[in-house]
């Protein structure tokens, strides 16, 4: 199964950008003194207390730098829990869209903040996904479950789920769209992308987040994990394209091109 995020926001404290609409027109009441670092890490503080008291029998891991990971006990899958207070951007403070505002989230091995703009990330994906007839979520859906998979066998892949949203928004929509006729086509295109991604590094370097705040590969561990989940993916393809392809059947590594070819083409009736 894959992992959930979960936004624990502080409601008592924001921030805004002083050049917003709503700012330069006195919207916001005094400044706190406080600063976004000692909100979170008390917010960091008290989520890590509460979880270990809630969830007895499940682990909760404190140790990462954005999320508190709970796994175990009686949950059915993983929950990251972030702490983090809303981030009034320029174009949230214009709009007033539940998509334009942003939130801060504390980075506590330095400690430091983070800004992010998950909703945005949402919005552009699912816009995308809607134009594609649901062929980005099915593929995201397809990444995430052979994560889970592999890492039930042992293999960790640090690729978040953002970062896996992310990486599919760029895959070919046309071959993403076709889905919705030949299903096994969402593995195929799938395949390709991540395939050409780490065959490709500087090209997959030039790639951003759906809300544009940074580049979606931007370390090596990424491209450790990329490589990871590709490899996994490549087994996946050639598996299925052997149980559709009556001549691959005594072919122990069919090559990913005809793998490709045949899941493809192939259409599964209702």
């Amino acid at each position: 199964m894959s992992d959930v995020d979960l936004l624990a926001l502080d409601a008592n404290f924001l921030t805004y950008y002083r050049e917003g609409q709503r700012a330069r027109s006195g919207g916001y009441t005094s400044p706190s003194t406080r600063t976004s670092v000692d909100v979170l890490k008390d917010l960091r503080a008290k989520s890590e207390s509460a979880l270990k008291l809630k969830f007895p029998t499940a682990t909760v891991d404190t140790t990462g730098a954005k999320a508190i990971c709970i796994s175990g006990g009686s949950l059915a899958r993983p929950v990251d829990v972030v702490p983090s207070h809303w981030l009034d951007t320029i174009e949230y403070q214009s709009s007033g869209m539940a998509h334009d505002r942003a939130v801060t989230i504390l980075d506590n091995k330095v400690p430091t903040t983070v800004d992010s703009l998950p909703f945005l990330h949402i919005k552009r994906v699912g816009d995308r996904d809607d134009q594609l007839r649901g062929g980005i979520r099915a593929s995201i859906r397809l990444c995430k479950n052979v994560k889970a998979d592999a890492e039930n066998e042992g293999k960790r892949i640090a690729l978040p789920s953002f970062d896996i949203a992310a990486t599919m928004y760029h895959a070919d929509p046309s071959a993403l769209s076709m889905g919705h006729i030949y299903e096994l086509g969402i593995l195929a295109e799938t395949q390709r992308h991540l395939d050409a991604l780490w065959r490709n590094q500087e090209y997959a370097k030039t790639l951003r987040t759906p809300d544009g705040s940074r580049s979606i590969f931007d370390s090596a561990d990424k491209f450790t994990a990329l490589l990871m989940l590709s490899s996994e993916i490549d087994d996946l393809a050639r598996e299925v394209a052997r149980e559709q392809d009556v001549s691959l059947q005594f072919t122990d590594s069919p090559a990913l091109d005809v793998s490709r070819s045949v899941l493809a083409k192939t259409y599964i009736a209702a």
